[in-house]
């Protein structure tokens, strides 16, 4: 048996995991947009380096939080590509492509809690589990981003109004957490969800032309803040940790 694996629950892990989903947006459209790679060879490549990153994180004998967030950063940026592929290269429409990936999630879901009987994400210390959580978290970043994508584009929402819903659900899940009795790893996935589609609108906002209701910042600009900012919460909650356990 391993070490536990997986990032504790935690304040700046949801800080955190909205960062790695901007950042995945950001990445994203950049490889597909500004690099002029197109959807499907975006995936690919994406896909190779998010197929090597779990592999050492899965094989990892201990928790790296690198490894991890890297990982995190990856599922985002790949769920992007998949889920632009799904609607504009298969042309499958964000509402089908949703409910894709919503089975998919929920197939993933009920075959971990039929195995393990439990859907635990913290502590997660054996190879199964693992193996399962990080593909939930593949579907649930890729049903995100199409979600926040059928806010923005088929709904014609702007992205601070996207940005707004997805906020008003992570508040209601948040609500629920501290007053209701409702299972606690349902809330964390919903919660996994919705808060892709947020840092996703967020993206969307810093990148987008300012016809469309973005920054016009560019994706390569985008991507580098959203990576700085990133580190530097990440080293400075590694800090307070570690602060706190001296």
């Amino acid at each position: 048996m391993t070490l536990n694996k997986i990032a504790e629950i935690t304040f700046s892990f949801w800080v955190l995991k909205i960062l790695a989903t901007t950042l995945g947006e950001t990445t994203g459209d950049m490889l597909a947009h500004t690099l002029n790679m197109g959807y499907t060879l975006g995936l690919i490549i994406t896909g190779v380096i998010l197929i090597v990153l779990l592999i050492s994180q899965i094989k990892a004998k201990k928790f790296h939080e690198t490894l991890f967030w890297a990982a995190i950063i990856g599922t985002t940026t790949v769920g992007t590509e998949i889920s632009d592929f799904m609607d504009r290269t298969l042309g499958l429409g964000y509402i089908y492509g949703s409910l894709l990936l919503f089975s998919g999630l929920i197939a993933t879901l009920a075959l971990w809690y039929k195995t393990e009987q439990n859907l635990h994400v913290y502590p997660i210390n054996q190879r199964f589990p693992e193996i399962m959580f990080w593909i939930t978290v593949l579907f649930s970043n890729s049903l995100g981003t199409a979600f926040g994508d059928y806010l923005t584009d088929d709904l014609t929402l702007s992205y601070v109004q996207g940005a707004l819903v997805t906020a008003s659900v992570i508040g209601v899940v948040l609500l629920l957490h501290y007053c209701s009795k409702i299972n606690q790893v349902c809330l964390f996935w919903v919660a996994f969800v919705f808060t892709r589609p947020f840092g996703a609108t967020f993206g969307d906002l810093l990148t987008k032309p300012l016809n469309k209701g973005g920054l016009d910042l560019g994706t390569i600009q985008a991507s580098v803040v959203t990576l700085m900012i990133f580190c530097l919460i990440l080293f400075v909650s590694k800090y307070f940790f570690r602060a706190k356990q001296i």
